[in-house]
């Protein structure tokens, strides 16, 4: 283990440089870089026109500025706020207490609307995403908000068209250890935690395209 440390630079000079690559907006940048690639790659534009947005509680080991209670899900921790593309791709982030709304946490997403963003024409969600409250600043947008519910009397698990997509992301996070719950301090250091699970994922990919 100490002959294995001598191959890292101090963790203060590591952290110093995760910090100021968060603030600056490098890791996104790297990964909207990388994601361009891999649609490419897949056949696709590099800016998708349609998406899938919906939320994750996880619980917060830490207490940060980001922590609050989901009295739905019972979760004493963060909502990860997601917008992906057509191949599960992620778009935007915002990650707030778990006891923000998902209209609330949506509403943040579409004020950070630019980039990879600009072509998008349609976005699905789920039912907790209903009303003018989101599909107005939408239509502002140039978007068509389209919400897919469940069928009428099912029960247990039923797969939905779309909306998968992005439970199909949540999955890859929860695969990073660092992501199996929040460990920051900082929602910002929680989003870019994020953005790096998926730069490596897609890493992953373009090596063996």
């Amino acid at each position: 283990m100490a002959r294995a440390t001598k191959d890292f630079p101090k963790w203060q000079t590591v952290y110093w440089y995760f910090g100021r690559w968060r603030d600056d907006g490098t890791w996104q940048r790297i990964h909207d870089s990388l994601r361009a690639q891999v649609r490419q790659a897949e056949g696709r534009h590099k800016h998708p026109t349609a998406a899938c947005i919906d939320s994750q509680s996880v619980e917060s080991d830490y207490g940060g500025e980001g922590c609050g209670f989901d009295g739905g899900k019972k979760v004493n921790g963060c909502k990860r706020h997601a917008l992906v593309d057509t191949l599960g791709l992620l778009l935007r982030v915002k990650v707030t207490g778990a006891d923000a709304s998902d209209q609330a946490g949506a509403l943040l997403l579409l004020a950070r609307w630019n980039g990879a963003c600009k072509k998008l024409s349609r976005i699905w969600a789920d039912g907790m995403y209903r009303g003018d409250r989101l599909t107005l600043p939408a239509l502002s947008l140039g978007i068509l908000w389209t919400t897919v519910l469940r069928p009428a009397g099912a029960k247990g698990f039923v797969l939905l068209a779309r909306r998968w997509v992005v439970e199909r992301t949540f999955s890859w996070l929860n695969r990073s250890r660092r992501l199996s719950k929040d460990y920051e301090g900082l929602t910002e250091s929680s989003e870019a935690w994020i953005y790096l699970s998926m730069t490596r994922l897609m890493l992953r990919r373009l090596a063996v395209y």
